[in-house]
């Protein structure tokens, strides 16, 4: 199962551009209010927003691959390897958008690594 680890690693890093993306997307589109008087304007600024566009096609590329990984490794072993893309956005976070990391959610990482890499060892 380990050698599928590439392909998962693939729809993980898919499925965290993705969250990026869309951050990004709503970045630029700024705070709204779910009310009936912006939801055109806000609908609009979604569907011509280049980021969330791009956020929906990294999406969709990421179930093909997900689809992939499915049909060639267990999904016990696969599904818990998501929690990678958990790093990954936390850690883009922080570097593209200045988010705050304290110690607690450093720590959050670690045990999920500790978890991914536990998962590994059984492949």
């Amino acid at each position: 199962m380990t050698r599928y680890l590439p392909l998962i690693v693939l729809g993980v890093m898919l499925n965290a551009a993705a969250q990026l993306a869309l951050k990004q997307g709503m970045r630029n589109i700024g705070y709204f209010d779910f009310r009936l008087e912006s939801c055109s304007r806000v609908v609009i600024a979604v569907v011509a927003s280049p980021y969330i566009l791009a956020g929906l096609g990294c999406y969709i590329f990421s179930v093909a691959v997900w689809l992939l990984v499915l049909s060639r490794v267990e999904v016990s072993f696969a599904y818990p390897l998501l929690s990678i893309g958990y790093i990954v956005t936390a850690v883009a976070g922080r570097l593209f958008f200045n988010e705050s990391m304290d110690i607690t959610r450093w720590a959050g990482i670690m045990v999920i690594c500790l978890g991914v890499w536990l998962i590994t060892r059984t492949g």
